[in-house]
């Protein structure tokens, strides 16, 4: 079924149809497939970056294939973890991940874990493949995001700002929406670009990889309050909290490698 998203403001409107196609009698959902495109770019980028700092495909995509589920596992995890509602009297119902629910924090953590562990045991330098890996990371998100603009998901407050979305309710109530997919996709986008520069000006091995937990934490901190789907923790938004703490200590091992290049020189 055909679902209204507009941006009266703008001029522009749109009936987008959740389902993208359907194969052997099962619907195949657009946010699957940006998904899926989101993994192939990232894989294209990781590569081409890599190529130029002497890290294999092999590499990458052996990061790729073993990062993806693990991050889908922990996506899972983390959101079940602070929604636990939703579930403590079905508790079963956490395996159903095709009903939704994940949480992105969670999936760069099952991510990083993942892959750290494998460059350790492939006695490999995890800090420079980092480098290169978090560039694909962060283009993801950004194409991932407009998954939630086709599934009318991960909008914030009511706003009047001449870019703000209308959504109509099952109900028929109009909403006019900020279009927080969107702040948090074009904060990518440029974050994509700013880790391409650094990789290419670097002087340390790690300095892309930790600018991305400043870059992100700084943006998600902003977009997340303006959110009406925060997974909480008492009073606070969980995601708010992790994003100034990561950007804290993105910076903090920023200054450290900073501290370190001026020690050896």
């Amino acid at each position: 079924m055909d679902k209204f998203i507009g941006f009266p403001g703008l001029g522009l409107s749109f009936n987008v149809n959740p389902v993208a196609f359907t194969l052997f009698g099962k619907d195949v959902y657009w946010y699957g497939v940006i998904i899926g495109c989101a993994i192939i770019l990232a894989v294209i980028l990781c590569t081409y970056l890599g190529k130029k700092q002497g890290i294999s495909s092999d590499t990458i995509l052996d990061i790729v294939l073993i990062g993806t589920p693990t991050a889908v596992i922990f996506a899972r995890i983390y959101y079940c973890i602070f929604s636990w509602e939703k579930y403590a009297d079905e508790p079963w119902k956490v395996f159903y991940i095709w009903e939704g629910g994940i949480a992105i924090y969670g999936a760069i953590i099952g991510a990083v874990l993942a892959a750290y562990i494998y460059c350790r045991v492939k006695k490999l330098d995890w800090r420079k493949i980092f480098d290169v890996c978090i560039v694909g990371v962060i283009l993801g998100q950004a194409i991932g995001r407009w998954g939630n603009f086709v599934n009318r998901e991960a909008f914030g407050n009511e706003t009047t700002l001449p870019w703000r979305m209308e959504l109509h309710s099952i109900g028929g109530t109009v909403m006019f929406v900020h279009p927080t997919f969107l702040y948090e996709s074009l904060w990518n986008i440029l974050g994509t670009l700013l880790l391409i520069w650094v990789n290419n000006h670097k002087t340390k091995d790690g300095e892309a990889f930790f600018m991305y937990f400043v870059w992100y934490g700084i943006g998600r901190f902003f977009v997340e309050g303006l959110r009406t789907d925060s997974l909480y923790w008492g009073p606070f938004r969980f995601s708010q909290v992790f994003a100034v703490l990561t950007a804290i200590l993105g910076l903090i091992a920023l200054f450290i490698l900073k501290k370190d290049k001026i020690k050896r020189s």
